[in-house]
């Protein structure tokens, strides 16, 4: 693994100023899968095979930003890839476009706005079987409350894990759903478990100081219910953070059940009020200590 990016000069604070809302709004993207071919339907359009970044993808939120890194920068660059599954008939299920593009490339920029870690401007999708894999230590998969592996999956996610490699599960709810995402991930780390992680681990403290496992609700859930944050009442009430460490105290997994942070990445310029309870401090602070931990670990 590829860990020439941990050298990161730290912001002091991650203030509205620099998290400035955008443009105007628009509605929720959700995925909806592989289409069979290896295409994914996705409210944001048509993502097809052969499409590797979520740069490729139209904007379904309210615009991403660009950026340049400078000449011959980029092998030192970080990329926020996002694991692309198909449905337990072809490949493995779930909604795996959920919230790209706009959340993938919103948390890279801000990744390299409030720190000195340089980012792909770009982004990835990847699949687990992909022999480019292994060059990249971090990965995001959304929703696996209906996460299924093939077992070429599942062994090459294995070998990728113990190998340094980490991955971060977002967005999914309620008892039923972290069972299922339990399950799998234990088939891929059969002789390992999930442990809840002390606010006092060094994740919550990397970057920003967190305090709280804060709760992000999707958007529209906000907005539709008053105010409400947990999106299935009393089953999905309590933040989890759990990890999986390996023999040597190494975080390889981390999972962040009954919050999307995912929708505070997308949405942040579609409501100031969402922005300044969910985007600012909670999904960016949570999202950007995870990954500078991963990258220095």
């Amino acid at each position: 693994m590829n860990r020439n990016l941990v050298s990161v000069v730290l912001l002091l604070a991650l203030s509205g100023e620099l998290i400035a809302q955008r443009y105007g709004s628009r509605g929720r993207s959700r995925g909806y899968g592989d289409d069979g071919s290896g295409g994914t339907w996705s409210e944001g359009g048509f993502i097809p095979p052969e499409m590797r970044t979520p740069r490729e993808l139209g904007t379904h939120s309210t615009g991403t930003p660009t950026w340049i890194n400078p000449p011959h920068f980029e092998p030192d660059t970080f990329t926020f890839v996002r694991v692309r599954r198909g449905t337990s008939g072809s490949g493995s299920g779930g909604n795996w476009a959920t919230d790209t593009p706009d959340s993938d490339l919103n948390l890279s920029y801000r990744l390299q706005q409030m720190t000195s870690m340089r980012t792909n401007p770009d982004g990835r999708f990847i699949r687990l079987t992909d022999p480019e894999l292994a060059g990249y230590p971090f990965i995001y998969m959304v929703e696996p409350g209906s996460l299924y592996l093939t077992d070429a999956e599942i062994v090459a996610l294995r070998k990728y894990l113990l190998n340094g490699g980490f991955l971060m599960l977002d967005d999914f709810w309620g008892e039923y759903e972290w069972a299922n995402a339990a399950d799998v991930i234990h088939q891929v780390l059969p002789d390992r478990a999930f442990t809840e992680l002390p606010l006092d681990h060094p994740v919550y403290h990397c970057v920003f100081e967190i305090k709280a496992k804060a709760q992000v609700p999707g958007i529209r859930f906000w907005q539709h219910s008053g105010g409400d944050t947990s999106e299935r009442g009393s089953d999905s009430a309590e933040v989890h953070h759990r990890a999986i460490f390996d023999d040597k105290g190494r975080m390889m997994v981390i999972a962040t059940h009954n919050t999307d942070n995912g929708d505070g990445w997308e949405r942040e310029g579609e409501d100031a009020a969402y922005f300044q309870q969910f985007s600012e401090k909670v999904s960016y602070p949570l999202g950007i200590n995870i990954i500078f931990y991963a990258m220095s670990h």
